[in-house]
């Protein structure tokens, strides 16, 4: 008997442990393609990803022309409507057919709406830099110290400082 055989019978993949309450929860709010909460970076795309967040799909009456509602801050509603017919290719394009007809751009505050689940702020802001430490500098320096050119020798050192504090905090 394969080893794989053995972890079939032991073990579970997460997902299958939670996709039916995040079905049920996605299909309250009327999202019948989960896919859409669960990978909204992937599909929206990074920028609008952090600009804005899926609240709510309502349908019409014959079960076409939904109209997706997603909620933004007031500063990015603008740039977001700019965006509405590239993403509405987006989000049909996951659910496979044309079920997206209109796109609502809803505006809250910065810090998020009442679930605490949408947080502008921080999502928008790049991740920390790893600081260079000074001997990891001191190190970087003394390997662009050949170099003729002051300028290209400063640009090296920083880049080499750069280098060697990624390196040690990954």
């Amino acid at each position: 008997m394969s080893n794989r055989n053995l972890q079939a019978g032991r073990f579970k993949r997460a997902i299958g442990l939670v996709q039916r309450d995040i079905r049920k929860a996605s299909e309250s709010r009327g999202f019948a393609v989960s896919k859409l909460l669960t990978n909204w970076a992937e599909i929206a795309g990074e920028q609008v990803a952090a600009i804005a967040r899926p609240v709510n799909v309502s349908y019409a009456k014959g079960g076409f022309g939904a109209t997706l509602t997603l909620l933004t801050t007031g500063a990015q509603a603008p740039m977001l409507q700019m965006q509405t017919e590239r993403l509405k290719e987006r989000v049909n394009a996951c659910y496979g057919y044309a079920a997206i007809r209109h796109i609502r751009i809803t505006q809250t505050a910065p810090t998020g709406f009442a679930e605490g689940r949408a947080d502008f702020e921080h999502a928008a802001q790049a991740p920390q830099k790893p600081v260079p430490s000074k001997a990891q500098q001191e190190a970087a320096r003394e390997t662009a110290a050949p170099v003729a050119d002051d300028q290209l020798r400063e640009a090296l050192a920083r880049l080499g400082a750069n280098v060697l504090s990624r390196s040690k905090s990954s």
